[in-house]
């Protein structure tokens, strides 16, 4: 039974979260902590700025989960530096067997991100997976879960609208230089201010254009944040040259009155021979004058505008939430049915193994005795043996495959068939890797950089 243990950004506080969070050196401690767990035997840890969860399998032969549940929690206080597992309960929540694996879906798909339909997540759960597989940690019926995920993530994707529209303010300033020029490339971008917001949306903008300068004043934290963004600082009295030269301008600094004016943007057009001007205006209160919006050929956005484009976007994820949805509860039940065929998978197989071998026992003897005579057909006689163990446990193996994909208790009747069969011998589940292919997906699938 799959089971996850964690916290996210809706149980827990940032200093809580970012208290049980692992960077690259310590994820190697932590996973090869809890891989070496008695009572776990798979195991994935996933560390985002939204959540902390641990995915697991609780060790074959192990009696009930309770005991993998506690020593994941075990080892979750002890990597947060908690005096006790029972220091983390408030914030902590569990979740086991098709829970979890639906969870596990959501998660992937963007259905349980702070942000809906956000791409990064995607990226970071297939960061996670390698991980976990280079420990070790994850390696059966776990891992082919995690895969699985991969290929709900791909179709809720493809079949779906999900990640369709601009939900933040970076994306939508985005899509508007886009509209207005059609790509950046040959396009420079100016950013008036140092803040956190303008910062994102530069960074954004930046990415794919020609050029990006900024203009604040003060000259050292201008060029504090040019070295990390690969652009230009430039002195704050030089403003109204830049924007002769800029085609995308963000605004953004603490300014309580208007920093780019009716007459500077007019002037400054003049000296552009009447090329577009964009201005991303994301100050409260705003940077540029409200008239300049009526200058031909120059567009300006406010935050309020902003604001609008990103609820847009967030009305027609939420429209397509439904949709995915369906496809996590489709994909869900399909991995329980393969899941459930794994109860009576190392019965079906000890079965056939059995009656082959006392088959194939019983045509060596008569080949070396009465039958000797026919030792030249012994090839033909053993696809006989074959034919007839596929046909005599035809009927055997498909209904107890029936009565696992049905979700009934399916081992009380292979309990039965072993005793039957006196297959005693035969406990506990067989190879995951040799029990026929799970719905899968390659961790390298549509990689999603982040």
């Amino acid at each position: 039974m799959m089971l996850v243990v964690g916290l996210s950004h809706r149980t827990a506080p940032v200093e809580v979260r970012e208290r049980l969070a692992a960077g690259a050196d310590a994820l190697p401690v932590l996973l090869a902590r809890l891989a070496s767990r008695r009572e776990l035997g798979e195991v994935m840890f996933l560390s985002t700025c939204n959540r902390v969860e641990v995915f697991a399998l609780p060790r074959p032969g192990a009696e009930g989960v309770e005991p993998a549940l506690l020593a994941i929690r075990e080892e979750l206080a002890r990597h947060g530096g908690a005096p006790s597992a029972d220091a983390l309960t408030a914030y902590q929540y569990d979740k086991r067997g098709d829970e979890a694996v639906r969870h596990l879906f959501r998660v992937a798909a963007s259905l349980d991100s702070m942000v809906l339909g956000e791409p990064q997540i995607l990226g970071q759960v297939k960061d996670a997976y390698e991980a976990a597989v280079a420990a070790g940690a994850l390696h059966g019926t776990l891992g082919r879960c995690v895969s699985r995920a991969f290929s709900v993530a791909k179709r809720v994707r493809s079949e779906t609208a999900l990640g369709v529209g601009s939900v933040s303010i970076s994306s939508v300033a985005v899509d508007l230089a886009w509209r207005v020029f059609g790509g950046l490339s040959d396009h420079a971008v100016l950013l008036v201010g140092a803040g956190e917001m303008a910062e994102a949306a530069a960074r954004s903008l930046g990415d794919g254009a020609r050029a990006l300068r900024i203009c604040n004043r003060s000259f050292d934290r201008a060029a504090a944040l040019a070295s990390t963004l690969h652009a230009a600082a430039v002195p704050w009295d030089t403003l109204a040259t830049e924007l002769v030269q800029a085609d995308v301008v963000v605004a953004s600094t603490a300014s309580p009155t208007f920093v780019v004016t009716h007459e500077m943007v007019k002037r400054a057009m003049k000296a552009r021979k009447g090329r577009t001007l964009l201005f991303v205006d994301i100050a409260v209160p705003r940077n540029v004058e409200p008239s300049v919006h009526g200058i031909d050929n120059v567009y300006v956005f406010n935050v309020d505008d902003l604001e609008q484009e990103v609820a847009r976007g967030m009305q027609a994820r939420h429209a397509e939430r439904a949709s995915a949805e369906q496809i996590v509860e489709e994909e869900v039940a399909q991995f329980a049915t393969w899941t459930r065929g794994l109860q009576v998978q190392p019965t079906v197989v000890a079965m056939r193994t059995k009656t082959r071998a006392i088959l194939l026992s019983e045509l060596d003897r008569s080949l070396g005795g009465r039958l000797k005579h026919l030792e030249a057909d012994r090839a033909a006689l053993t696809q006989m043996v074959e034919s007839a163990v596929n046909k005599l446990l035809h009927a055997p193996t498909t209904r107890l495959k029936a009565r696992a994909a049905d979700g009934e208790d399916a081992r009380d009747l292979a309990l039965a068939v072993r005793y039957l069969f006196d297959l005693q011998e035969i406990g506990g589940d067989a190879d995951p890797d040799a029990r026929g292919d799970a719905p899968a997906e390659s961790a390298d699938d549509e990689r999603v950089s982040h």
